[in-house]
């Protein structure tokens, strides 16, 4: 054996033995932590990805890692890299390795290992660790609450799994979850980020990232300035104040791409299931075999086909939008709601450009009522993140935008996605989201002003 091959093969880091386990699988154990008076007062949080040596303003905070796990799998391949900022913090949680019950067993179990090896290297360097703790299914209760002693603080995360944009919550897969830690565990004290269910017991310190005060403070962004006063309860808001406090808040990192939202890895990696978010969307839930039929505040009409199961399996739009190249008046969709998450997902325009139109009957006669939309709600005419727009293509939405008073419409043809000015003029055909944001909208990529334009006209 060459030397060179014997340092390879007993290298800490490719043995990952330097920690004694716990249990059948010797996982490595995170030291308790210990409580100091002030650690759960005021408490404030940090993203791992805007750590720093230079970030003394906020050397008070814990460092909180429920973000998508490519912001810090370096700490796992190279965890010298950002000890020395990270023992300038007030404590550090471990690492939040994603726990999706649709993972393969293997990987959950490996990922459990990962979160507990950072957490006792880092204290092993003097770092104080507070435990993370996910779960997936009740499989993982044999090995997910392993290397946490008993009595240890621990810090949860309910975002992921509470209702939020399009998702049901997933509340019970959570308390199934948390109630088996608070049995093995007995911790100490919760951090919870995200607000907590009602059922949730234990000493519980919630920390709500959601503070919607940042455009009331000054040029530093994570510095309540004038306004701790008023945070702090000391005196009460002024009157007409549009400020909204919060128990707590988290420092995230910037990503333009995700709008701020921040992940965490538990529950199911799709999110809970669809639910309608406004009253239009509505119209896709219904009794079996009826005919619901809708008018958007433009007069357009839609008619919907309730399916055996209670969901759309068939729609009518009575316009050309968002194409008249490719939209008759009317034209048909199939809905098809097979996949994880239970998502309405239209197909293909089906068209009727000869005029032989057949009759839109409901399967048992009749016709529920109809639903007039007479105005949306603000958010509703935008897209609040490249993610939601990502997702409406995924699930093939057909959309109209307005950007400088031009209109664009976007459909998907069965293949292929097509953009163009609402004319039908300027299309570009894309195989991907991706291509699509690509697009100049006037004299602007797509990409750049999703999150600005108006959408006046979107199926879901």
């Amino acid at each position: 054996m060459t030397e060179e091959n014997y340092d390879y093969r007993t290298n800490p880091l490719f043995l990952r033995n330097q920690f004694k386990g716990k249990g059948k699988l010797q996982m490595p154990v995170i030291p308790k932590f210990k409580i100091k008076l002030n650690d759960f007062n005021d408490l404030l949080l940090i993203g791992f990805d805007k750590i720093g040596l230079n970030d003394t303003k906020h050397f008070n905070r814990m460092v909180h890692f429920f973000l998508y796990d490519y912001n810090f799998e370096r700490v796992w391949k190279n965890p010298d890299a950002d000890l020395e900022e990270l023992k300038h913090y007030c404590a550090v949680f471990s690492p939040d390795f994603s726990m999706y019950v649709e993972m393969a067993p293997v990987l959950q179990l490996y990922n459990t290992f990962r979160n507990r090896w950072c957490g006792a290297y880092f204290a092993s360097k003097g770092i104080r660790v507070v435990p993370t703790v996910n779960w997936g299914n009740e499989n993982t209760f044999e090995f997910c609450f392993d290397g946490i002693e008993k009595g240890s603080a621990v810090a949860v995360s309910t975002y992921m799994v509470s209702q939020h944009d399009n998702r049901q919550d997933q509340k019970e897969f959570f308390l199934k979850g948390y109630n088996e830690m608070l049995r093995r565990i007995e911790p100490e004290k919760i951090i919870c980020y995200n607000k907590p269910f009602p059922e949730m017991q234990g000493d519980i310190v919630f920390v709500d990232y959601e503070l919607s005060s940042w455009k009331h403070m000054n040029d530093d962004p994570y510095a309540p300035s004038k306004y701790v006063k008023y945070i702090c309860g000391e005196e009460s808001l002024p009157i007409g104040s549009n400020l909204i406090i919060k128990s707590g808040y988290v420092v995230s990192g910037n990503d333009k791409y995700y709008n701020n939202v921040i992940q965490t890895g538990m529950g199911s990696a799709y999110g809970g299931k669809w639910r309608p978010r406004n009253e239009f969307e509505e119209r896709l839930w219904g009794k079996p075999g009826e005919i619901k039929v809708s008018y958007k505040k433009d007069g357009t009409k839609f008619e919907t086909k309730i399916g055996d199961n209670g969901k759309a399996a068939l729609e009518r739009h009575q316009t050309t939008a968002p194409n008249p190249k490719y939209h008759s008046n009317p034209h048909d969709h199939k809905i098809n709601w097979d996949n994880p998450d239970e998502h309405p997902d239209f197909g293909p325009v089906v068209n009727y450009f000869d005029g032989n139109v057949p009759e839109f009957k409901s399967k048992r006669g009749g016709i529920c009522g109809i639903m007039k939309i007479t105005d949306n709600r603000l958010e509703d005419d935008h897209f609040n993140t490249i993610s939601d727009f990502k997702k409406c293509m995924r699930f093939h939405g057909e959309v109209v935008l307005e950007w400088h008073s031009e209109q664009f419409g976007i459909f998907w043809d069965g293949s292929r996605y097509c953009i163009a000015k609402i004319d039908g003029s300027n299309e570009k055909w894309c195989n991907t989201a991706d291509e699509v944001l690509e697009y100049k909208v006037g004299k602007d990529r797509l990409r750049d002003v999703i999150t600005q334009v108006t959408v006046p006209d979107r199926t879901i």
